[in-house]
């Protein structure tokens, strides 16, 4: 499992935009590699669990993963055209899932933002 995890997040490493399962399946195939895809998403969850990987759930209700560039918590922004996709800090975003839930009685707040758009060249293009 770990030289296919290896293999799997280095797929990942090499691109900058969240790339699905099947996108990854597709891609080792054509490298040659004799990998499943069950392989693949045993893979990711693991990667995930490590917090070496990110997972996103797209608008139309796909599941994509990128490697993460940092290992601090942190937020994407993600181009809806193209798929680039920037880790960014919101610490705004901490202070105030904080302060929503001890106001409705929560206790160990986690939460995802994922804020998309359109990136500066594709807007051009």
């Amino acid at each position: 499992m770990s030289r296919s995890r290896d293999a799997v997040h280095e797929i990942l490493r090499q691109s900058e935009a969240f790339r699905s399962a099947q996108d990854i399946f597709t891609a080792m195939r054509a490298d040659g590699s004799k990998i499943g895809l069950t392989t693949i998403y045993r893979a990711l969850q693991a990667l995930n669990s490590d917090g070496r990987v990110d997972v996103l759930h797209t608008d139309q209700g796909e599941t994509v993963y990128r490697a993460c560039a940092t290992d601090t918590h942190h937020h994407h922004l993600v181009c809806q055209t193209c798929g680039r996709t920037v880790e960014v800090d919101g610490p705004d975003v901490e202070v105030w899932a904080e302060r929503v839930g001890a106001e409705h009685g929560f206790t160990a707040i986690t939460h995802t933002v994922e804020v998309f758009g359109t990136c500066a060249p594709c807007a051009k293009g």
